[in-house]
């Protein structure tokens, strides 16, 4: 996948923000927690989950999907494992 290796290092600093932002619930949740600072982080950490997401589908759409040159068969069999990863990630049937 190109554009995984093209924003490697963009999207890799993405996941470190989440992992800095699941450590920092941890440590909350083992003091004495807040019920509002503890949802707060969890607000953050699905929304810079769904911004990691948004941009590797967004590329994948444009630079897999998009392909002019696919086959028929190619772009059925790219959509198809794109919906059973949407209906995974979204929690839909």
């Amino acid at each position: 996948m190109a554009h995984i290796e093209k924003n490697k290092t963009a999207l890799l600093t993405r996941i470190k923000k989440i992992r800095g932002q699941t450590n920092a619930l941890e440590k909350a949740l083992e003091q004495e927690p807040d019920c509002i600072a503890i949802l707060q982080q969890v607000a953050a950490i699905r929304g810079a989950v769904n911004g990691l997401m948004n941009k590797i589908l967004e590329d994948h759409i444009r630079l897999h999907i998009g392909q002019a040159d696919m086959s028929d068969q190619q772009r059925a069999d790219e959509n198809e494992a794109l919906i059973l990863i949407l209906k995974s990630y979204l929690k839909i049937s």
